[in-house]
């Protein structure tokens, strides 16, 4: 948990050294573990790309097979990760959704468990880690609002059952939870659009795209839920261009000397932007999560710098 430099009520949740480089580390250590206790032997998992590279990894660890389906034009990262861990991968011309809809038409024949969100109980488990450190770094006490970027939104799933779970064991006092909010891209935010509709569910959202991969989800599989959660707790969805999301990632970089994700810095403009519109307040502690390293990433965000390998003379 990392304080920011500028703004007092700022604190970030810095996912980014985990093991394979992103949250999805959590969610899917847990999940291999059981696999193998279980005795399973092949795992498939359709992914936007961390998810990926933290199944691959973890798979090569246990000796289970991994079978990943991702879009091609997924951060290079991603790719080389998978195939360095020895994965089996299949690139997609098409979104996670395409990926997901793959992996569900072969996993009886080729006898595939499948591990995709919310497919299996353990994931939650791992990611609910969150809830925990975020509560136990801020002196066993709930932050005033926690600021997540959400492409399926697992992550805020499992931090509600955290507290939860916090709360029956007497850790925390029951109160007054953070306002829990889901931050998007505005090109691609069913879940904002949904919340804004006042829907208990998603619809697909169309022509999906933007340079933070991960918030590129047309249609999250556990949305109901999430919804729930952000009206629950007083919370809000936002959506944030990719131009803000650029401009955060840099100013991170030059003022807080941190390379955030993508994922990342549309959290941090959100904040920007929620505080503008006096949604937070100056005074309050926020947890913004950066739920990955920003190395990851420096194929597309070079590409949305216009940055390319100076030419040698």
């Amino acid at each position: 948990m990392l304080a920011s430099r500028r703004d007092p009520g700022i604190f970030l949740k810095e996912e980014g050294a985990n093991p394979t480089g992103t949250f999805k580390a959590r969610g899917l250590a847990l999940a291999v573990s059981m696999a193998r206790h279980y005795g399973l032997r092949k795992l498939a998992i359709p992914s936007a790309g961390n998810a990926a590279g933290a199944l691959a990894a973890y798979a090569a660890a246990a000796g289970i097979e991994a079978h990943i389906f991702m879009p091609r034009d997924v951060p290079f990262a991603n790719y080389v990760e998978a195939v360095a861990y020895g994965a089996n991968v299949t690139l997609v011309n098409g979104l996670i959704s395409d990926c997901g809809r793959m992996v569900a038409e072969r996993k009886e024949k080729e006898r595939w468990f499948d591990v995709s969100t919310l497919k299996e109980p353990f994931r939650v488990e791992g990611k609910k880690t969150m809830g925990y450190e975020l509560v136990e770094q801020l002196g066993w006490k709930y932050p005033d609002a926690v600021i997540y970027p959400a492409g399926g939104g697992v992550g805020l799933i499992g931090m509600w059952k955290a507290f939860a779970e916090l709360e029956e064991l007497g850790w925390v006092k029951p109160g007054k939870r953070p306002k829990m909010i889901a931050v998007q891209s505005s090109g691609c935010a069913p879940i904002v659009r949904a919340f804004e509709n006042k829907s208990s569910a998603t619809d697909v959202w169309p022509n999906a795209e933007t340079f933070a991969a991960g918030l590129r989800v047309p249609k999250p599989y556990g949305d109901y839920i999430l919804l729930e959660i952000l009206r629950g707790s007083a919370g809000t969805a936002i959506a944030v261009p990719d131009q803000q999301i650029l401009a955060s990632l840099k100013d991170w970089a030059r003022h807080e000397g941190i390379f955030l994700s993508p994922e990342g810095a549309s959290a941090t403009a959100a904040y920007k932007n929620l505080l503008a519109a006096g949604f937070l307040k100056p005074e309050e502690n926020v947890v913004v999560f950066n739920t990955g390293a920003g190395l990851k990433y420096t194929d597309v965000t070079s590409q949305a710098m216009n940055l390319s390998r100076p030419s040698v003379r």
